[in-house]
Formats: structure tokens, C-alpha cells, sequence
């Protein structure tokens, strides 16, 4: 009976999640309501409440889970979050392996190009949040200063700096690729991409 309640929590707090971020990509954050989310997930505001203290607080979790799971990061003690996948890849710097993992990145923009956007949104509306997105891009920006350090490539006040290239260059290229016309086919637009990170991270 035990694990059934638990399983039952599993997927209400799943639900709210899911509630949650669709409401807020099709109505925007700051006309999603409490009500509005609890009423999609088939339950109550008090039930929202029960899991989540606001619907800032749904969105911190939306980023720092749902986000980190669909980008393959996990804990780290170092920096919040860590892709070891990254780190591998810039350390080993080639062609190659860059373009590998940017096209498995690229793989899961379909799910992570909308909690990004509803977290830069949040983030105009709830204070509190002012930094949810850009503290995770530090941790990014901290994953490719690592690979650089471990192949002991470029000198010390360059990596940290060529991380922020390139992570500016991916998270661009992530949130306008559905919208823009660039008139590249989307694996030229990957190799594109590689050739500009081989090229800052060597």
C-alpha cells in the first residue's frame, strides 16, 4: 500500500510538472495560473501546493531536473551540475567528437528549447529567478572550462572564456533554429556549429 501512495505521488507531482510547462508555452508564465495548472493535472490548487510553493518553484524544478535529465547532467559537487559527455568531448577536442555530442544535444532541443524559454520568462516576472537560466549555463560554461583543463589546452584565462563562446553560440543557435531561416539543411547547421567550436576550443 506503501508504494502505491508513493507511486500515486510520483505521478501527480509528474503531472503538475507537465501541466505546468505546457501551460506555460501555450499561455505564457505570467497568464498561467496555480488554479490553471492544478485544474490540468486533474487536482486541486491545495495539491499543487502540497508539491510545489509557487509556480516559481515548479520552474526551478522544471530546469534543475527536467532539464538536466533531458541533457544527460548529473549532481556535481563542483559546479551544481555537470555533462560528463561534454567534459570527454572538449577534452578530446576533435572534429569528431565534438560534432557527436552536438548532434546528441541537438537531438533533445525539441525538449529542452521550451523550459529554457519558459525559464527566461519566469525570470522577467518572479525576481527570484533572475538567474535560474544563466546559472545553468554557468554550469555548462564551467563543463567545457574542464575539458580544456584536462587536455591542458589554451592558457588559464582563455578557457573560461571560450566556454561562454561557445555556449553562447549553441544556446543561440538551439532557441532560433525552428525559426530562422539560415537555408542550412539542420546536419550542415551541426557541422557549422562543430567547426566553430573546434576552432575556439583548440
Amino acid at each position: 500500500m506503501a508504494n502505491l501512495r508513493e507511486a500515486q505521488k510520483r505521478m501527480t507531482r509528474r503531472l503538475l510538472l507537465e501541466s505546468g510547462l505546457e501551460l506555460f508555452k501555450t499561455k505564457g508564465y505570467a497568464a498561467t495560473t496555480v488554479d490553471d495548472i492544478a485544474t490540468a493535472a486533474g487536482t486541486t490548487r491545495v495539491t499543487f501546493y502540497a508539491y510545489f510553493p509557487s509556480r516559481g518553484d515548479l520552474v526551478k524544478v522544471l530546469i534543475d531536473e527536467q532539464l538536466n535529465e533531458a541533457l544527460q547532467r548529473v549532481r556535481s559537487p563542483e559546479h551544481g551540475s555537470t555533462a560528463q559527455a561534454l567534459v570527454a568531448a572538449v577534452a578530446e577536442g576533435t572534429p569528431e567528437a565534438i560534432t557527436a555530442w552536438l548532434r546528441r544535444t541537438a537531438d533533445s532541443w525539441p525538449a529542452v528549447r521550451p523550459m529554457i524559454r519558459v525559464g527566461r520568462e519566469a525570470a522577467t516576472v518572479e525576481p527570484e529567478l533572475a538567474d535560474l537560466v544563466e546559472q545553468w549555463m554557468e554550469e555548462a560554461i564551467s563543463d567545457i572550462e574542464d575539458g580544456l583543463a584536462a587536455a591542458g589546452r589554451l592558457e588559464p584565462h582563455q578557457r573560461r572564456f571560450r566556454g561562454v563562446l561557445a555556449m553562447a553560440e549553441l544556446d543561440y543557435v538551439a532557441q532560433h533554429w525552428d525559426r530562422a531561416d539560415w537555408k542550412l539543411t539542420r546536419e550542415q547547421m551541426i557541422e557549422e556549429l562543430a567547426a566553430s567550436w573546434v576552432r575556439l576550443l583548440n
